[in-house]
């Protein structure tokens, strides 16, 4: 697969895309929530720490502080406290408290629907802003996080490192209408078989598509 053309890179992507979807045909959000705002929190809590992690955390924080209105007002001492089991929770406290605050000044207590106005927030890069466009609003994004950086090399998609240009080699060589499920695909097949040091070539239903596959 040296030295593919574009369109052929686009047409062993559909193939693949077609089977991890027929593997896996009702996969959604892996992050627990009721709106945005919640996925949006959410989002920010998982950088760097697993979602089950987060779910098993979020369920207190939005039982005290459900709304960017309440979130705003709290003190840091007591966010910190229902996110301890978080890593970076200090951090991640005073991003989300700043967030709500800024939800509430600048969007009138709404989550925005832009990708310019997403990552304005604090603790928002292109990553957080793809997954809330794509799971909360049903605008196609591309979230390159490190598995979908890890699958998408493997399968010769892109050869970059820095994130925003893999996901401009990833919009080239899949249809912008399957963005957002494409993602959420590539992170479970990263998750499940196309592991960082030991990925299970053997049982991998795209293998034959593969150039990095093992024996």
């Amino acid at each position: 697969m040296a030295n593919e053309s574009l369109p052929k890179k686009q047409k062993r992507s559909q193939i693949i895309f077609k089977t991890l979807l027929q593997n896996h045909p009702t996969l959604s959000s892996f992050l627990t929530h009721k709106n945005p705002f919640e996925l949006l929190i959410a989002v920010i809590l998982s950088a760097q720490c697993t979602d089950e992690r987060v779910n098993l955390t979020t369920p207190a924080l939005f039982d005290q502080f459900p709304t960017p209105q309440k979130l705003a007002l709290a003190k840091e001492s007591d966010v910190m406290e229902l996110i301890k089991s978080i890593n970076y929770y200090k951090t991640k406290a005073k991003n989300i408290i700043k967030t709500s605050q800024d939800l509430v000044k600048k969007f009138h207590g709404s989550v925005p629907d832009t990708l310019e106005e997403l990552i304005s927030l604090p603790g928002v890069g292109r990553k957080t802003a793809n997954v809330l466009l794509g799971q909360a609003f049903g605008k196609p994004g591309i979230t390159v996080d490190t598995h979908v950086k890890r699958v998408s090399t493997r399968l010769g998609f892109t050869r970059q490192i820095d994130a925003t240009k893999i996901e401009y080699d990833l919009q080239k060589v899949w249809k912008q209408t399957i963005w957002t499920d494409l993602s959420t695909h590539l992170i479970y097949h990263g998750r499940q078989r196309c592991k960082p040091k030991h990925p299970i070539c053997n049982d991998c239903s795209i293998n034959e598509h593969c150039p990095s596959k093992t024996t």
